[in-house]
């Protein structure tokens, strides 16, 4: 790709993370204040049920972690996430972190990168991920623009300049409709434009495979890492990890392969050996 856009960057998953092909488990937490499901309860539950699921990834060999609140549903769009996620965010990182050796990040749900931003820097943890960086699209919150322009001047704002972006290009439970005149290589390119460190491809909702085609227009567009996002399980790992940097994967580590499910330590196991195997290639 000719890099004239921007500046090629320094890898930042190999900076963050110090080896090939980083595996990234998700923390799908419980309902924290102020979401639907949660009933008033103590805090204690959700986070010894966060560090927990974090042991088990980390006991299995990822190379890194990140804290979501998944179970926040439905979502909020991002000007209308509370005080109280980002307060229940930070905490939840923060306990994770001190009780792993590995990279911690967040995703407050649905594309509050500020609030992310803001958990990642209480909480002292590695980096973030964004749904929407740049352009917009149509999500079941409604229209969501792209966080970048905001989201860099307050990281910068807050003394975060370390915390590292992972941006979707095309991101999940949404349509892109509005930018369909746009290809896939443009939005890659407009992602690394505006200032992600590393880019996701990713399926079209939780647990769905990214596919081949995806990553490689993604590859050929960008200087960036490309990671999946979504969908990597045992049988297409070998063909999908070949050809990216690496992959955030919960759904398929967790029992029954369904994301509300505990984390099984064996499967995790099982999916770094295959990883462990494409490291050596």
């Amino acid at each position: 790709m000719n890099s004239i856009l921007y500046p090629k960057k320094d890898n930042a998953l190999k900076k963050l993370f110090n080896t090939e092909k980083a595996i990234i488990g998700v923390i799908h937490c419980l309902p924290t204040p102020g979401s639907p499901q949660f009933e008033g309860e103590s805090m204690d539950k959700s986070i010894e049920y966060a560090i927990t699921e974090a042991q088990k990834y980390s006991s299995g060999g990822v190379d890194g972690v990140i804290v979501e609140n998944a179970w926040d549903i439905p979502f909020s769009k991002p000007e209308n996430i509370g005080i109280e996620t980002v307060a229940a965010m930070s905490v939840l990182a923060d306990r994770v972190k001190q009780n792993i050796d590995i990279p911690v990040g967040v995703n407050c749900l649905a594309n509050g990168v500020l609030q992310s931003l803001a958990a990642a820097k209480a909480s002292n943890t590695n980096f973030i991920r964004a749904n929407q960086w740049v352009n917009a699209y149509i999500a079941n919150e409604g229209f969501i623009e792209g966080a970048a322009s905001k989201a860099t001047r307050y990281r910068n704002h807050i003394g975060g300049k370390d915390i590292i972006i992972m941006a979707d290009v095309h991101v999940k439970h949404g349509s892109h409709s509005i930018v369909g005149d746009r290809s896939l290589f443009e939005q890659a390119r407009d992602a690394e434009w505006f200032a992600a460190d590393i880019l996701i491809a990713t399926g079209n909702r939780t647990g769905d495979s990214t596919s081949l085609e995806e990553i490689k227009k993604i590859k050929e567009a960008t200087t960036l890492p490309v990671i999946i996002g979504s969908g990597l399980n045992f049988n297409n790992a070998n063909e999908l990890l070949q050809i990216s940097d690496g992959a955030i994967v919960g759904t398929s580590l967790k029992k029954d392969s369904v994301w509300w499910s505990s984390v099984e330590e064996d499967k995790v196991k099982k999916l770094m050996e295959i990883t462990y195997s494409l490291r050596k290639k």
